[in-house]
């Protein structure tokens, strides 16, 4: 099926064409997504969400761009909302010991396994990771889509909306940021 005849049957509400895309681009997404939230049960289930939302907002797709880069946009917007939600319901948690609450919440990461990680580099991965949680919102998706995910600066320039001189920019001043959080690591 060409990607104009399954928009078509995405619009039309063609089951054949919706089990296509979420059997041609599910790795592509939840790859995306784990990129961000670093565990995997909480991608499997953004990932989910995902072709949930793609499924019921499809009529909003209007073909300015390729359909990989708008399930990209819908893939970094939901791991951006889940990480904002955990993030206020994190914030509550600790709230919840003044409110006389007994059970503190403590959400720390996990062993993070990325599927395209070797088992020997998954410690370096780990750490890698975790420094990118620290990068400022729009540095992070640049330097997913590019690094992790492997788009051209021209594919993730579509993603976020941008241009490709700020996608440079931000992509440059990930890089700068890493250096600067990973400087303590002296065997990576």
């Amino acid at each position: 099926m060409t990607e104009q005849e399954l928009i078509i049957g995405l619009k039309n509400g063609k089951d054949d064409a919706f089990k296509e895309l979420v059997e041609s681009r599910q790795t592509l997404v939840f790859n995306t997504i784990l990129g961000f939230l670093q565990s995997q049960e909480d991608a499997e289930d953004v990932t989910q969400d995902v072709f949930i939302k793609i499924y019921e907002s499809i009529g909003q797709f209007k073909g300015e761009s390729a359909l990989s880069t708008w399930v990209y946009r819908v893939a970094v917007t939901s791991a951006l909302e889940f990480l904002r939600r955990k993030k206020r319901k994190k914030r509550f948690g600790f709230m919840m010991p003044i409110f006389g609450e007994e059970n503190e919440q403590h959400l720390e990461l996990p062993d993070f396994n990325h599927p395209g990680v070797a088992l020997d580099k998954r410690e370096m991965a780990s750490i890698l990771f975790k420094a990118i949680k620290d990068l400022p919102e729009n540095q992070q998706i640049a330097f997913i889509l590019n690094k992790v995910e492997g788009l051209s600066y021209q594919e993730v320039a579509e993603v976020m909306k941008t241009s490709l001189s700020a996608v440079e920019s931000l992509l440059h001043r990930a890089k700068t940021n890493l250096k600067e959080i990973l400087k303590n690591f002296n065997n990576l």
